[in-house]
């Protein structure tokens, strides 16, 4: 991984993970660090790579690079006010026709090809087309204020973990087993296909090949961001705290009988291990070559073997999001009520797969909330990492107005 610049003034990487209406507390954690930055033009964040609904997150801040307050500002005023339907058909006729699709042709075998999907996410391309101007990437890269913004979805004929990157000429592609770097001019078509969750939403064609959720086959969600040259890297996640018990505890806790696993529940596990399980697992390995970097004098490390440090500040939602989503699952839309309560996705024990599907206001403005206070808590921890200086005070709920 190239590390040319190690000697000089640190690069910062931000690293956006996927997880749908989950990434409303992406939002909350960047409006902090709008109020702690000096400067409310500067994009303290030269690299920005983004999985799935992190990677429109990303995009959306890459665009307003060069007033980063301003494309803070907006994101928020976007998540507040989104609504299910701006996402995916969550109408009557929208569900019903789509649901009819996907038994008729995935299961049945009938009709002619159509991408396999539960739901219609064409309002969100609309959304994306009203929301974003892409001229905004390359105009930050000129003026010097974005080296690279990079999106990851997952190839359907090649399974591989491709990485879509804009960005300054220098920086070459590369080739890993199973993940690639691609240059490229960024467009919705990207962020459509990596924030298309498989069976959820549709998969989306670039170029000949079918792509879906960068998070399918992201074995290294860090890398991409130290291809792009970052050497230290500010990872915003998305996974809740299961519990209040230890670690070193947690075996200890008696198991209570239950029923069976619902489909919702089980849905839930398997979403959890695609979007969140790589990342941490990720970040564990960092810190320990990390480690082992420590204890190597540098003129005995052997060239290229990518043990350089590099700096990984973390910072992951301090309660159980589907405990969160759980409390607002009255405002999804009666007719995925419908459907959902079925599979077991209404009930708590389901609500994993609500944390993911539940576009409303009320749950992601308690998401971005969460957010900011989050990010507040470890206010000392940001202005070292970010080596912000003259910080201005906060507002105490600026997210919330």
């Amino acid at each position: 991984m190239p590390h040319s610049a190690a000697n000089r003034k640190p690069l910062t990487g931000l690293i956006l993970s996927g997880g749908g209406a989950r990434a409303a507390y992406q939002v909350g954690v960047l409006a902090a660090i709008a109020d702690l930055l000096p400067d409310a033009a500067h994009n303290p964040f030269p690299v920005i790579v983004g999985t799935s609904a992190g990677a429109i997150n990303a995009v959306g801040l890459a665009c307003g690079a060069l007033h980063f307050t301003e494309a803070v500002r907006r994101l928020t005023s976007v998540w507040q006010g989104f609504h299910t339907h701006q996402v995916y058909r969550s109408d009557w006729p929208g569900v019903l026709r789509q649901v009819s699709r996907f038994i008729g042709h995935s299961l049945l075998g009938l009709g002619g090809e159509a991408p396999v999907a539960l739901l219609d996410s064409s309002p969100l391309a609309e959304l994306l087309k009203r929301e974003m101007d892409f001229t905004g990437i390359a105009a930050a890269v000129r003026h010097r204020q974005l080296r690279a913004v990079a999106v990851t979805a997952f190839g359907y004929e090649t399974a591989q973990a491709v990485t879509f990157y804009q960005g300054r000429a220098t920086i070459d592609p590369w080739f890993r087993h199973r993940r690639v770097g691609v240059p490229t001019r960024l467009g919705i078509e990207h962020l459509l296909a990596s924030a298309s969750i498989p069976l959820i939403f549709p998969p989306v064609k670039i170029g000949r090949e079918y792509y879906g959720d960068g998070a399918v086959r992201q074995s290294a969600p860090i890398s991409p961001a130290l291809h792009l040259g970052a050497t230290r890297v500010l990872v915003v996640g998305v996974s809740g705290k299961s519990s209040a018990v230890a670690p070193e505890q947690k075996s200890l806790v008696p198991v209570r009988a239950s029923r069976a696993p619902s489909l919702a529940q089980i849905s839930g596990h398997m979403l959890n291990s695609t979007f969140i399980d790589n990342l941490e697992s990720d970040i564990e390995l960092l810190e320990r070559l990390n480690q082992m970097g420590q204890l190597i004098p540098p003129e005995n490390q052997p060239r290229g073997l990518g043990l350089k440090p590099v700096d990984v500040l973390v910072i992951a939602p301090s309660q159980p999001l589907d405990l969160i989503a759980a409390r607002h699952r009255h405002e999804l839309p009666k007719a995925l009520r419908f459907f959902l309560r079925g599979p077991g996705a209404t009930r708590a024990s389901g609500a994993g797969v609500l944390s993911y599907l539940l576009f409303e206001p009320g749950y992601c403005s308690e998401l971005i909330e969460l957010g900011y206070q989050d990010a507040m808590a470890q206010k000392a921890r940001l202005i070292e990492f970010l080596q912000l200086e003259h910080v201005p005070a906060p507002l105490v709920t600026p997210v919330s107005a």
